[in-house]
């Protein structure tokens, strides 16, 4: 059984050759000084590095969030937030596209782990179940989750309950997306 991390490492390989395939290079992605990531392989402009996915090799650990939250994180967000430093990349399945997200270095990280304690607490606020999101839809105001108690991928607007279930686990998901270049 292939592990949900192999398949992500394999989806951002797809996404890069495609990538290359398209335009003769690397993705591309704007300097940043403030964000040094293990993701740039070089420059490509004055203004822009070149980049592709790397595995993370740093303990990156979840510990921090669960504890704040008295909660524990579903398995397969720990696994998928923890496989990849990358820069957010985009695909498609029978729904339509979307953008994964992921930390783009052990600092971004940190940055994730707010973010996700934020839509957590918005969550209980709102009196609704627990649901953590790993990327962007097309559409305006509407993510993809991980129900936390199910593993059920889901599409949600942002403030309301998941509405319509895209797959049982996010490794199911993950295997249904191909990778998308845009000019």
């Amino acid at each position: 059984m292939t592990a949900l991390s192999d398949l992500l490492l394999k989806l951002s390989n797809d996404y890069v050759e495609a990538f290359k395939e398209k335009h003769g290079h690397l993705p591309v992605v704007e300097k940043d000084p403030e964000w040094p990531s293990p993701c740039v392989q070089g420059e490509f402009s004055s203004e822009a590095d070149l980049w592709q996915p790397v595995p993370c090799r740093d303990e990156l650990s979840f510990d921090n969030v669960e504890h704040a939250l008295d909660l524990v994180l579903h398995p397969d967000v720990k696994q998928y937030f923890t496989s990849l430093y990358s820069e957010s990349f985009d695909a498609t399945c029978s729904e339509g596209n979307l953008s994964l997200l992921f930390p783009w270095s052990e600092k971004d990280f940190e940055r994730l782990q707010e973010n996700i304690i934020g839509h957590v607490l918005m969550k209980q606020k709102l009196k609704q179940e627990v649901t953590i999101f790993f990327a962007l839809t097309d559409q305006e105001d509407f993510i993809l989750t991980v129900d936390n108690a199910t593993g059920g991928v889901w599409v949600e607007q942002v403030g309301k309950a998941p509405h319509k279930k895209q797959a049982d686990s996010l490794k199911e998901f993950i295997q249904m997306l191909s990778p998308v270049v845009y000019d």
